[in-house]
């Protein structure tokens, strides 16, 4: 990656202050060189801690300043209200939204023929293991494509979409999916502790169960069916467990259709256009 060029990172919430770490912890980007732009004190000051430069307001940033990249992450309902005060930045930079439903066309109606890039990171980006769902406007060229791959890796892996719209289904998956699995780690937890071991134990047996399966099924080059079938013995324990999760309607239907609960409400929490 280019260290050269600045940043602007509008908002320093829990995903900003996330990509904040990543750039200057994984990607060796100079904290100095990092303007945070957040009106709210405390989380001033754990970006001034990180060594970023920090402003309550755009309207502090330097009249020379031309960041490479000006990254969105605020909370929706604020970004048509704020966008304006970004604007002198489209020359030179791609702008990234990670601000949750926000479309591309509210900020091309502000910011003209920008490039334009909408992400949705999910909670593991907290720790540097994030899937990142992407899609960039027309006006976004090759290198700037390669430049915002380049920041947002540095909290997890990108994966750029074909259409906007996939956005929404690329929520119902990586988006929402985390919490799919914390809710299997307990419901495994709880099994733990219905055949006899301890509420301590079951727990820590149900995170490093998924933890490791998951880490095997990152790395393997068998697929997760294969796995499957790998660890199932013919009339075993593992093949009597998994009678009962695929029996139909089983754990494959209840997945599909909460994603598809989750896919809906992403539809109609999007802010109009």
């Amino acid at each position: 990656m280019d260290h050269s060029g600045e940043i602007v990172l509008v908002g320093c919430g829990n995903m900003g202050f996330a990509l904040l770490e990543g750039w200057v912890d994984r990607a060796g980007i100079p904290a100095a060189g990092i303007h945070v732009v957040e009106p709210g004190e405390p989380l001033r000051q754990r970006a001034v801690a990180r060594g970023a430069t920090v402003y309550d307001d755009a309207a502090g940033l330097p009249a020379a300043l031309r960041p490479h990249a000006v990254i969105i992450a605020v909370k929706p309902q604020i970004v048509g209200s704020m966008l304006g005060a970004y604007h002198r930045f489209t020359d030179a930079a791609v702008f990234v939204s990670i601000a949750a439903g926000v479309p591309i066309s509210t900020f091309e109606t502000t910011l003209g023929e920008a490039a334009i890039v909408r992400a949705m990171p999910n909670m593991p980006a907290s720790i540097g293991k994030g899937v990142i769902a992407a899609f960039a406007n027309a006006h976004t060229d090759d290198g700037q494509l390669a430049y915002v791959t380049d920041l947002l890796g540095a909290v997890g892996s990108v994966h750029w979409l074909t259409e906007e719209r996939l956005v929404d289904a690329a929520t119902a998956i990586s988006g929402s999916g985390p919490a799919y699995l914390f809710h299997f780690i307990e419901c495994l937890a709880d099994a733990g502790v219905a055949v006899g071991l301890s509420a301590e134990t079951a727990l820590a047996l149900a995170k490093q169960t998924v933890g490791g399966a998951a880490a095997l099924a990152s790395t393997s080059a068998f697929s997760p069916a294969e796995l499957r079938q790998q660890v199932t013995s013919p009339n075993g324990t593992t093949a009597a467990a998994l009678e009962v999760l695929m029996t139909e309607p089983g754990l494959a239907d209840l997945v599909k259709r909460a994603a598809e609960a989750a896919h809906r409400r992403a539809l109609e929490l999007a802010i109009p256009t």
